[in-house]
């Protein structure tokens, strides 16, 4: 998962792209960096590490100019230790155009080759965000004409990018002298939205992964950008958009609702908070159905995403709430660690459970989801530890039991817990007394309550159903090759042979 952001001012945006990039740290924190245009002069500074960490103030100071992209990287395809592989790209052919790409390609390898032997273009990193910026110039020149851009050049290679590339994408370019271009895939598999704001020199815009962005630096948001659909934005401020693929339809990511959105975001028309206290009474509904018998004293949340879930679960069963794991603010998101040694590592620096809300109760613990079960593991075994009597554990969401290819690092079927397994032993596997997971026509009931709408919703980590079809057991193996080499137990006990049966849409 990455973040984009990109603004188009009348003034210096540095400190808008750096500040958005705060905003949106969540979303990566491999790599960070920001380009901005002043004339038909790029300016670029990027590196590994937080926002915070890879620019300084000379940094910033030779950030000039009234327009600039900016990204966070997490990253899912190529290299994870690979600072060449920070975002954003640069070509300088045609006119020099600069990428920030959140989402992940399934067809990498057929373009990489159809770009050198067709294209006449060289990638010189591992990263699909390379080759999809490439794709893009060679679409941007065969559509132009005598040598200059106007905007329908611009949306006619947006229409060729659908046309090659496969799997999810949204994107914020810029092209030099000419202005800041953004685009969804069809699907709108990741999220992208675009905001306004008015000023007396005329209107300002910006586009970013997450509303949270525009909220917090002055920006009303006006909508997301529609699957398929490109928006430009010129050097003056003047806003275009196009529909750019023929048959889009809106399938949202359903995860960015279970765990990596923030709460304070709103995207596709849904409230991440809403629908994040609607999975907590979901799940609730399911706890009075099939574990009533549980004698639950308590429910704690494991912080921080599954909050508004455990607290609303509560309400709905009249349990007391508590806070019973303090947070270190200072570690990073396990999940999106690199390394499953650093993430084991980090769990317990991470979390410290409190004695005083656990000993001697029975424990409903709460969380978003269960990946790869490290941490969960790591948590019952801590609840234990501070003398919780019974020790039950919750999911948000189902099972996940299926790569997702669309940008977030799960990509090995070994790595998940639930693959393979049945619910007693996912239970038995992370020491819990009791193991409640969300069914999935709940989770996709809980989130489509906010725009009921949309046609469907990517959940393809749950239920193996890829909406690109594309996605076969081949490519998941190949993936998995790429990736390790084999297939590793996630526990350290070697591969385990996995008959899964995969459905594509």
């Amino acid at each position: 998962m990455c973040g984009i952001i990109g603004v188009v001012s009348h003034s210096p945006v540095n400190q808008l792209l750096y500040d958005g990039l705060q905003l949106l740290q969540h979303r990566g924190q491999d790599a960070a960096g920001i380009v901005t245009s002043q004339g038909r002069t790029f300016h670029m500074h990027k590196g590994s590490g937080l926002a915070r960490d890879v620019f300084r103030t000379r940094n910033m100071r030779d950030l000039l100019g009234n327009m600039g992209i900016a990204h966070v990287r997490y990253p899912t395809a190529g290299s994870a230790s690979s600072s060449a592989e920070a975002q954003p790209f640069y070509v300088n052919s045609p006119f020099g155009v600069v990428l920030g790409h959140n989402g992940n390609l399934t067809n990498t390898d057929a373009l990489r080759q159809e770009l050198f032997r067709q294209d006449l273009r060289h990638v010189n990193t591992n990263s699909d965000s390379e080759v999809l910026l490439n794709v893009l110039a060679h679409e941007l020149q065969e559509s132009t004409s005598h040598h200059r851009l106007d905007v329908a050049n611009i949306f006619q290679a947006v229409a060729g990018v659908h046309r090659r590339c496969r799997g999810a994408y949204a994107v914020v370019a810029m092209i030099a002298g000419y202005g800041m271009l953004a685009f969804r895939d069809p699907y709108g598999i990741r999220p992208l939205v675009v905001g306004k704001l008015e000023t007396e020199q005329g209107p300002e815009y910006m586009v970013a992964s997450e509303s949270v962005a525009l909220d917090a630096l002055g920006f009303t948001l006006l909508r997301d950008v529609e699957p398929g659909e490109a928006i430009f934005v010129d050097e003056a401020g003047r806003f275009y958009s196009q529909q750019c693929a023929q048959r889009p339809l809106l399938s949202p990511c359903i995860f960015e609702y279970v765990y990596f959105a923030r709460p304070d975001s709103v995207m596709n028309g849904i409230s991440v908070y809403a629908s994040r206290l609607r999975m907590g009474e979901r799940l609730a509904d399911k706890i009075r159905r099939e574990f009533s018998h549980l004698d639950i004293d308590v429910v704690i949340p494991i912080p921080d995403t599954s909050r508004p879930s455990a607290l609303q679960l509560a309400n709905e069963l009249g349990i007391l709430y508590r806070e019973g794991f303090i947070k270190n603010r200072y570690i990073g998101r396990t999940f999106i660690m690199p390394g499953q040694a650093v993430r084991k590592k980090s769990v317990r620096q991470k979390l410290n459970a409190m004695a005083v809300e656990f000993k001697g109760k029975n424990v409903l613990l709460v969380d978003d989801s269960i990946v790869r079960g490290t941490t969960s593991r790591q948590i019952v075994q801590m609840a234990r530890e501070v003398g919780a009597r019974k020790v039950y554990f919750a999911s948000a969401a189902p099972p996940v039991r299926f790569p997702n290819v669309y940008g977030i690092d799960m990509p090995t079927r070994a790595e998940l817990l639930a693959t393979g397994r049945t619910d007693e032993e996912i239970r038995r596997e992370i020491g819990a007394d009791a193991l409640i997971y969300q069914d999935l026509d709940a989770l996709v009931a809980a989130v489509r309550e906010g725009h009921p709408d949309i046609p469907r919703f990517d959940t393809s980590c749950f239920d193996g159903d890829y909406i690109t079809g594309d996605v076969t057991e081949e490519y998941l193996a190949r993936l998995e090759a790429s990736r390790s080499g084999v297939a590793a137990d996630p526990d350290g006990a070697g591969t385990r042979q996995l008959d899964l049966n995969l459905r594509t849409a």
